[in-house]
This record gives C-alpha cells, sequence and structure tokens, in this order.
C-alpha cells in the first residue's frame, strides 16, 4: 500500500492507495482519521490526486468530526477487581477471585474472573480474551441468523462468519468465498448495532458499492440504521 499527500489550501492531506480490482474510485476514513483509497491499476494517479483533492471539503469536515469523538489513550487493562469493561452495550466492573477452578460469568453489573493465581497477568488476559472471544462467536452468529431472515429471499447467500480484529472497519464481506467478517470489537456495541453492521454486510451480497441501491434497500430493511451506526460511532468508538 502506497502512501501519496496532496494539497488542499493551506491543508496536506495524506492518503493510503491501495490498487484494487474496482469500477469506481474510493475513499474512506478510517477510525484513526487516516485515509484510504483504493482504485483500479488502469486509474493514472494523477487522476486519483485530483479526485483525492476535489473531496478536500468533505474530508476535513469528517475529520473535524471524529477528533470531536477521538479517544483519550487509556492505559492498559491489568485485569485487577474495580476495573471497567464494555460488553452488549454495557459497562462491566470486573471483580476478580481466587479459585481451583478457572472461569469467566456476568452477573449483575459485574463480570467475575476466577483463576488460581489472581496475579498471573497473562493468564487473566487469555482467559478474559477467550470468554469474550465465545461470546462473539454466540452473539454474531445469533445476528446473522435473524438478519439472515429479512434478505434471504433476495436470493442472497447465507456467509459465514469469521472475527479478527480491525482497526478500520467493522466489518467487512468477502463475496466469493460467502464469508462475513466481523471486528472482534464489536462484542462491546449493543446488539441492534451488531444488527446494523452484519445487515450492511449482508446487503454487499447484493449491491457491491455504497450507492444509492444499496442504501435504499439498506433502508427499507432497517429504517433507523443511522441511529445505530451513530451510536456506534460516537459511543462505542471512544471506549475502544
Amino acid at each position: 500500500m502506497a502512501k501519496y499527500m496532496v494539497n488542499y489550501g493551506d491543508k496536506e492531506i495524506h492518503f493510503d492507495l491501495e490498487r484494487k480490482n474496482v469500477k469506481n474510485i474510493n475513499l474512506n476514513i478510517r477510525p484513526d482519521m487516516s485515509i484510504a483509497v483504493s482504485a483500479n491499476e488502469k486509474v493514472p494517479l494523477e487522476c486519483i490526486k485530483e479526485f483525492v483533492k476535489e473531496q478536500g471539503p468533505w474530508i476535513l469536515k469528517n475529520i473535524k468530526y471524529f477528533e470531536k469523538f477521538e479517544p483519550v489513550r487509556k492505559p492498559a487493562k491489568e485485569y485487577v477487581s474495580g476495573e471497567s469493561f464494555k460488553y452488549l452495550g454495557r459497562q462491566y466492573r470486573l471483580q476478580v477471585r481466587e479459585s481451583e477452578e478457572e472461569n469467566v460469568k456476568y452477573f449483575r453489573g459485574y463480570i467475575y474472573l476466577y483463576v488460581k493465581d489472581t496475579r498471573d497477568y497473562k493468564k487473566k488476559e487469555k482467559l478474559f480474551n477467550m470468554w469474550l472471544n465465545e461470546k462473539a462467536i454466540l452473539h454474531f452468529n445469533d445476528s446473522l441468523e435473524r438478519m439472515f431472515e429479512s434478505i434471504k429471499s433476495y436470493n442472497i447467500p447465507k456467509p459465514k462468519i469469521k472475527i479478527r480484529e480491525m482497526k478500520a472497519r467493522w466489518g467487512s464481506c468477502h463475496r466469493k468465498d460467502k464469508i462475513l467478517l466481523l471486528n472482534s470489537e464489536l462484542i462491546k456495541a449493543p446488539k441492534h448495532c451488531i444488527d446494523y453492521v452484519v445487515l450492511h454486510e449482508l446487503i454487499h451480497f447484493k449491491y457491491k458499492n455504497h450507492d444509492t441501491k444499496f442504501y435504499t434497500f439498506l433502508t427499507s430493511l432497517m429504517p433507523d440504521w443511522e441511529r445505530r451506526k451513530k451510536i456506534l460511532d460516537e459511543e462505542v468508538v471512544k471506549d475502544l
């Protein structure tokens, strides 16, 4: 992925360019406010730079918007009693307990982490993340089952879900492999926001690009999708 820069007024706009088999020049602003551009190999670099420059007002407006919600760098979790963790849109306090049987449970606003040695950071981190991943598999697949019911009559294939850490997006659609890839951090979001991301990616099996047809179809199936997206952008992102 190559890096380039264009001047817009007195501002410098830096962007990452990825050459892909796409019809249009696509531009996205990532949550960390870096700019990603994708374009076909046949599109001259000067045309891409001119496109980015034309998008200057929109880019600067959205970067200014994201800056309002830029999260304060938080210290790494220590997995000690009293720390706060977000799960399915709610904040939970961690309670670490010494126990021969190691597991994780949550109850009435608390997540209980049972370990043999409460001082073993690596063990606590591994056990907690394994539990979180198991919950992500459960809730993401549950969301897929429900969202697919509203879309299966449109000859859209039912994909398999894969989960991984992603910095720039909540999910992605791999049309050829019939895979719906979801960000592991999405388990911190409310269930109705998870549903929005899953439906959004399912629709990409029918409409590849974010064009008018895509958003018209999304709105017909989920009229309040913008409210759900706003929660993700304003409440969940800043807690990551």
